[in-house]
């Protein structure tokens, strides 16, 4: 029987892939990749040669059913997203699974995560987090689920774009405008930025920027760890 290879991969930084996840996916016989053309960029920039092929949401029961195939003659295989762990808000989950029912071995390659990441420049102190990852982007639906999470009492960390990060922060203001978060910008590229204090203070600056650039990571506290 074959073994898949969940491998992390670098969220901005390529310098983060580890030297492990190298010499795998030197070894195995192919990739799949939830975008074969940021994949084989990474590829290239270590001078690795494997075959790529393409398992994303949109086909992945498809492409899983093709690396069980292959995995069915005694290759092994790794499964990259686009960027950080597969599995974490990217495909992969469904893979795992038609892997496992197959009877193949799935092995992790640990790697970059911006969830693990934010967490550990947060400050955190709650023992309890809840990676929640992308709300709706329906103002209705997100708004509901944020005052779900911020209830809940746990602190959560969620991702949104730059389009609707002030729109989010603006959410979590109105329900609880003192609890203290940690935002990520740009995390391990050039630019990359952290912004902490309570929701209001945090939301002040971001909405006196003209424009926001780059994806955001946001850790939010539970209610006791403010």
């Amino acid at each position: 029987m074959g073994t898949l290879f969940i491998i992390g991969t670098p969220i901005g930084n390529l310098g983060d892939l580890s030297f492990r996840a190298v010499e795998t996916l030197k070894a195995v016989s192919m990739a799949a990749a939830e975008d074969t053309r940021r994949t084989l960029k990474l590829l290239t920039h270590f001078g690795i040669r494997v075959t790529v092929i393409s398992c994303r949401s949109g086909n992945e029961k498809i492409a899983a059913q093709k690396v069980a195939s292959i995995l069915d003659s005694g290759e092994s295989v790794a499964y990259m997203s686009d960027a950080g762990t597969p599995g974490m808000s990217d495909p992969g989950s469904t893979l795992v699974r038609t892997v496992v029912a197959a009877g193949h071995t799935v092995i992790p390659i640990p790697g970059p995560s911006a969830f693990t990441s934010l967490v550990s420049v947060s400050g955190a102190t709650d023992k309890t987090i809840v990676f929640e990852g992308f709300l709706s982007p329906k103002s209705g639906r997100r708004r509901t689920r944020v005052k779900e999470l911020l209830d809940i009492g746990n602190a959560f960390v969620l991702y949104e774009s730059p389009f609707r990060v002030v729109k989010l922060l603006q959410d979590l203001a109105e329900f609880d405008s003192k609890r203290y978060i940690c935002v990520g910008r740009e995390m391990t590229k050039l630019h990359e930025e952290y912004l902490r204090g309570s929701v209001a203070e945090v939301l002040m600056i971001l909405s006196a920027r003209f424009d926001q650039k780059g994806e955001f990571s946001i850790f939010v506290s539970g209610k006791m760890c403010r």
